[in-house]
């Protein structure tokens, strides 16, 4: 029950993460008080790390779990391998909340996460546009029956 309670707190903690840099800038998200620490403690040990695609036996060395500032720092989260997509059973690993801050910061901030909320935004204006078509489309479907009635009163 223990591990059930926290592997839906995990997952729940990775939607509202993806909604949010689905939503806005991730270069400007400050997700902890300490995000300038973390970020340059992180990228001065691990300057060569590539974080947009992530080998997982990269994390699992003695340095990459260190502890930090961050409160529950070793608290299970949900990271993804690949920032270009979402969370998936192939693009998801477990982590420590500390590495997650870590990468996830380095990832906002270098322009990787950009990608997503990009996706989402182009993904949402084909929606209305498709949207403003099926209007023009039942419009003209219906040989204009609605510029007809307003005509009628005049």
């Amino acid at each position: 029950d223990i591990e059930m309670a926290w592997a839906i707190r995990a997952m729940q903690h990775a939607e509202v993460y993806y909604k949010l840099i689905s939503s806005v800038d991730p270069q400007f998200l400050k997700l902890t008080k300490v995000d300038d620490q973390i970020y340059s403690e992180f990228r001065e040990n691990f300057e060569k790390l590539r974080v947009d695609v992530l080998d997982p036996e990269e994390l699992k060395s003695e340095s990459a779990k260190e502890a930090s500032l961050v409160e529950n720092y070793n608290y299970g989260t949900l990271l993804r391998l690949d920032c270009s997509q979402g969370y998936t059973e192939e693009n998801t690993i477990f982590a420590p909340r500390i590495q997650f801050f870590a990468i996830e910061i380095a990832r906002n901030r270098e322009g990787y996460n950009k990608a997503v909320s990009c996706s989402v935004q182009d993904k949402e204006g084909e929606k209305g546009t498709n949207n403003e078509e099926e209007e023009d489309e039942k419009g003209a479907d219906s040989g204009g029956e609605k510029e007809e009635g307003v005509n009628t009163e005049n």
